[in-house]
């Protein structure tokens, strides 16, 4: 399938891990694996949900002034607990915790108000349902934590007939997915667990796209997948096609009450900036409280990244990776018609910025968010070998809190030189 052309201009969607975890604050999922709780501490959590001030209207407002294009949420995690009224299985919130209401619902209409797409999280592995640890992965280093009685039979013997039935409870949950909300994207996780034949996963994705052709499915579908997903790290080197990297604000996934360390606004546009100026997507996580709040330290970096992003949507929308490492000294995006290149600029520029191997003459240059004109100049070039184009700093008033861009427009399109120079 062509990748669908709003995820590869989208540049920032919103993660929220929203679940039972959050009414103890413990990891997601993990607690009860770990060891950190026991199952039945983990579970007696579901007393304690209540979404009591769950407002999605007010999520989707703040995540469009984040600058985002679409959200993703976990509408069920590894522990089971799905976040809509299941027909299948017997954990979800609208049955089993005071929230008592379908949740799914409400987060996909508002997203949709806002003119978001849709995006939902669905574990392939359900660490509760009885017929889940019914067979073995055949590769043993599969294993996150070895000899786990949740995820693999305690005595050893798998359980064919068990596994089938646990496909069918995981197609059905999925299916209903796809009829009730229409998603515009599937998150999937997981999928570590099984190898893809014990997954089945050419059925699966064959059932979800004969229900919405259109609905994108990311890596972990593994060889269905539609782009890659790196996690909590920007890679040295872009995945190849499109990538998405999916990054906490602290250092949870979901709502942990004595995780303070949250990233700061200029370290969340330097993630943003260093990511999208490589091609990808970045996929910021949110974890909100078990009544439904997103916390104010979130909300605040969430504003101020997208008000940096508003500052500069020249520079990010309508435009895909940059220039190649060695050019310029940070990052940089290219405008779809290959006309104007995006300088990121990290702390404040002295006297000139140098732009490298550029063969293509530059029109103007301009700080984008001000509009301010800067001079520029060329020195040295032999033959083949083009010179440095420097270009002026810009003043003080001129450069942005947290990061400053300047737009080079070109007098055709980008010809870069990539060679060793003169012998």
């Amino acid at each position: 399938m062509p990748m669908q052309s709003w995820f590869t201009d989208a540049k920032l969607g919103i993660f929220v891990h929203y679940g039972i975890y959050a009414v103890d604050g413990v990891p997601e999922s993990w607690a009860m694996c770990d060891g950190t709780v026991s199952r039945e501490r983990y579970l007696a959590q579901l007393d304690g949900f209540t979404a009591a001030r769950y407002d999605p209207q007010a999520w989707a407002a703040l995540f469009k002034r984040a600058g985002a294009r679409y959200a993703v949420l976990t509408a069920r995690h590894h522990d089971g607990v799905a976040l809509w009224d299941s027909e299948h299985g017997e954990l979800d919130v609208a049955r089993r915790t005071p929230a008592g209401r379908d949740l799914v619902r409400g987060f996909v209409d508002a997203l949709r108000g806002e003119d978001l797409k849709v995006g939902l999280y669905y574990s392939h592995s359900d660490w509760n349902h009885p017929d889940y640890a019914s067979v073995i992965h055949p590769d043993p280093s599969h294993a996150y934590i070895p000899g786990n009685k949740l995820v693999e039979p305690a005595d050893g013997r798998e359980d064919p007939a068990a596994w089938l039935r646990y496909l069918a409870y995981r197609d059905g949950q999925v299916g209903e997915l796809m009829r009730r909300y229409r998603p515009d994207l599937l998150w999937f996780d997981g999928e570590w667990e099984r190898t893809e034949q014990q997954w089945r996963t050419d059925a699966l994705a064959d059932m979800i796209l004969a229900e919405n052709p259109d609905t994108i499915l990311n890596a972990r579908m593994l060889s269905r997948g539609d782009y890659a997903t790196p996690e909590q790290g920007i890679p040295l080197r872009a995945p190849t096609g499109p990538w998405e990297l999916c990054l906490t604000i602290n250092d949870s996934w979901g709502h942990r009450h004595t995780d303070h360390n949250h990233k700061s606004v200029r370290q969340l546009v330097r993630y943003f900036t260093e990511t999208i100026g490589m091609g990808g997507n970045l996929l910021l996580d949110v974890g909100p409280t078990a009544d439904g709040r997103i916390t104010t330290e979130q909300s605040a970096r969430l504003e101020g990244l997208g008000a940096w992003i508003t500052r500069h949507h020249a520079a990010v929308h309508g435009t895909g990776a940059g220039l190649p490492p060695g050019h310029h000294y940070g990052p940089s995006t290219l405008s779809f018609d290959r006309r104007t290149v995006h300088l990121v600029c990290y702390g404040a520029p002295r006297e000139h910025l140098a732009l490298k191997g550029l063969r293509t003459p530059v029109k103007r240059v301009t700080v984008v968010g001000t509009g301010t004109e800067l001079n520029h100049h060329v020195t040295g070039g032999l033959g083949e070998v083009p010179g440095i184009t420097w270009i002026n700093a810009p003043a003080a008033r001129d450069q942005d809190e947290y990061a400053t861009v300047l737009a080079v427009e070109l007098d055709g399109e980008l010809d870069l030189y990539r060679g060793r120079g003169r012998d």
